[in-house]
């Protein structure tokens, strides 16, 4: 059993892995400022698990914060989320990106430098790999990103890779994520973004309750069967518990490695839309708009890294994806 803080950890991704390490063991330290995230959420976990989870309400770049946060208990390992997340808002405010998401990030390391915690593991994304050469991708793809988002996950990459390579720190987890979706089964916690969904799922969701009057496909001429774009779609639960494989691995013996989390299959956009009218029997109106700028045709892993290492594959289908967040959607709103 170890004790892991994470970062943005009342998040969409955090709040499942905070429920997937709970169930391995592991004590959970809930740190975020709750910009992104609702405050019910560690009241949602502890229905989940039955554990309460200590909840620090605070900022990455807040250096009393984070001292404090790593005084206040003897922390094993971190798992960082907390970032801005948008590609296209992080192309309307560059500098707020640079500062939550870089800055935020030497914060967090500069305290766990003086707290002697040497763990990480770290919330990168695919979009690293930008336009893709081939399909499936491997770790070892060229890296191109073409997004100010993206350029913050690489430089942070680069910056932790660093810090282990000189000793700084002990073990360094960089998972690079495709396209979570889905929800927990109890429908307890889920993606609720702020505003309008910048990702598909939620947005589908938003339309089947009426909350919106259709989904905008962006674009039907791309180079593939049905014109819409391929993604690979993973259950949040599967990306939550790669996570806590991961931390265990760090927790078992040093140095760095980075891997790939995806189900190493493609879904156009146009199968992810039938698949949830088929489950949830809900119609979904939809609205063919022009292309968006950055948009790539096809994208989808090789995750056969993260199997071999740490024993970690995708296990939940497209069906159960939908069907997930629709229950979340419709028990959230009651």
């Amino acid at each position: 059993m170890a004790r892991i803080l994470l970062t943005g950890g009342a998040g969409f991704i955090g709040s499942h892995t905070a429920v997937a390490l709970i169930e391995r063991g592991h004590d959970v330290v809930l740190f975020d400022n709750f910009e992104n995230a609702e405050r019910d959420v560690p009241a949602r976990l502890a229905r989940i698990t039955g554990i309460v989870c200590p909840v620090i309400e605070a900022d990455v770049r807040d250096e009393a914060a984070m001292a404090a946060a790593f005084a206040l208990q003897p922390i094993d390992a971190v798992i960082h989320f907390a970032a801005l997340k948008a590609v296209g808002e992080s192309e309307r405010e560059p500098l707020r990106y640079y500062d939550s998401n870089i800055i935020g990030t030497i914060r967090l390391l500069a305290a766990m430098q003086r707290a002697g915690v040497g763990r990480i593991v770290f919330s990168s994304s695919a979009t690293v790999y930008g336009e893709p050469e081939t399909c499936p991708i491997p770790e070892t793809a060229k890296l191109q990103v073409s997004s100010i988002y993206g350029r913050t996950k690489l430089a942070v990459e680069s910056l932790i890779t660093d810090l282990e390579r000189t000793k700084t720190l002990s073990a360094v987890a960089i998972l690079r994520y495709f396209n979570p979706i889905g929800a927990h089964p109890s429908g307890l916690i889920g993606e609720n973004p702020r505003g309008e969904p910048s990702n598909l799922m939620p947005y589908i969701c938003q339309v089947a309750r009426g909350i919106r009057p259709h989904l905008n496909v962006f674009g039907r001429d791309y180079p593939t069967p049905d014109g819409t774009g391929i993604r690979d779609f993973i259950h949040v639960m599967d990306l939550a518990e790669a996570h806590a494989a991961a931390v265990e691995h760090c927790l078992a013996q040093p140095g760095a490695f980075t891997l790939n989390l995806g189900t190493g299959q493609g879904v156009s956009v146009l199968d992810l839309v039938a698949a949830f009218e088929r489950v949830n029997e809900v119609p979904i109106k939809l609205n063919v708009v022009a292309r968006r700028p950055g948009d790539v045709a096809i994208c989808y892993a090789d995750p056969r890294l993260a199997k071999s290492m740490l024993g970690w594959q995708a296990s939940r289908g497209v069906e159960e994806m939908c069907r997930d967040s629709w229950r979340w959607q419709t028990l959230y709103s009651q």
